[in-house]
């Protein structure tokens, strides 16, 4: 297998679609666990999920007199239950139900002494079947898991690089689980008008709250069935009506006028000659061209890599 390739896996949505749309269902019960326990954070920074060396991973969440972790394990293809001063606990990951993975997922943290009660119900999506009833999500295919967790190690450790070129306000490099996406977000300093906050089952002052300030944010998204392509995005908040306009690279990538987006698709970054360079050049086109039509303050905002 050519050497990019082994590290930028092949991400057929149609391939993965089964088992991205249960895991998505999996990571939103675990991020709303960590939503309820941990100190409130600056734009939903607090609900976040992170890349780990072997999945996906809530970091360590205070707890009592101690901390606790829930990690994705997709080499074992478990989900692991670590508490202070108490033996770990783990699920296993195979083809079941939403219903049923929420059920015993809820028994072990009662076993390890966890109490913790979430909005039983999926945000941003439709339709929002609460996860105690949700038969219909019930798919896991091991290669597909770990394909999935493989392009975001992948993608993590280049957003981490492009996160290092600025030394103002950003937010970690981290995965939200309502659109099961992987974003870096930049900060102007700035206030931004208050946003119209329209996002399915979401809260419209969590929405407003998280686009209070300028903000210029890039990701990646494995894609979905109303849009089956594994994409990066870039856009601004406020959006500027010049942003689409500006020069952006590489030339495989696009401007969508309904979202207010700029795209380009993982496989053109996959199946290129060196894709750490594209994406790099998609990252900080994309982030100049928010900067200059928003007029953001460059010099003291960013370092030389």
């Amino acid at each position: 297998m050519d050497k990019n390739q082994s590290r930028w896996p092949a991400l057929d949505f149609g391939e993965v679609q089964h088992t991205l749309e249960t895991l998505h269902q999996w990571i939103q019960i675990v991020g709303k666990i960590r939503l309820k326990t941990m100190p409130w954070q600056n734009h939903s920074w607090h609900t976040t999920l992170y890349v780990s060396s072997t999945g996906f991973t809530t970091g360590p969440i205070p707890y009592k007199k101690g901390m606790f972790q829930i990690d994705f394990d997709f080499k074992e293809h478990k989900l692991k239950i670590h508490r202070t001063n108490y033996k770990s606990l783990s699920l296993e990951l195979y083809s079941r139900t939403v219903a049923d993975f929420y059920a015993e997922l809820f028994e072990k943290l009662s076993e390890l002494e966890i109490k913790v009660k979430i909005h039983p119900r999926p945000n941003e999506m439709e339709p929002a079947i609460p996860f105690a009833t949700n038969t219909v999500n019930k798919s896991y295919d091991p290669e597909s898991g770990q394909k999935i967790w493989q392009s975001m190690c992948t993608v993590n450790k280049i957003f981490h690089e492009f996160r290092s070129g600025f030394v103002g306000k950003c937010s970690p490099v981290h995965l939200f689980w309502g659109a099961f996406d992987l974003a870096v977000t930049r900060f102007s300093g700035r206030p931004a008008p208050l946003h119209p906050g329209e996002m399915p089952n979401m809260p419209k002052d969590v929405m407003q709250e998280a686009y209070s300030q300028e903000v210029s944010s890039a990701g990646f998204w494995p894609g979905s069935k109303d849009f089956p392509v594994p994409v990066f995005y870039s856009y601004s908040y406020p959006t500027a009506p010049d942003f689409k306009n500006q020069k952006v690279l590489p030339d495989e990538s696009f401007y969508d006028d309904n979202m207010g987006e700029f795209f380009l698709k993982y496989d053109d970054v996959r199946l290129s000659n060196n894709p750490k360079q594209m994406l790099f050049d998609f990252l900080e086109t994309t982030y100049k061209a928010a900067a200059n039509t928003l007029n953001w303050d460059r010099k003291n905002l960013e370092r030389q890599l």
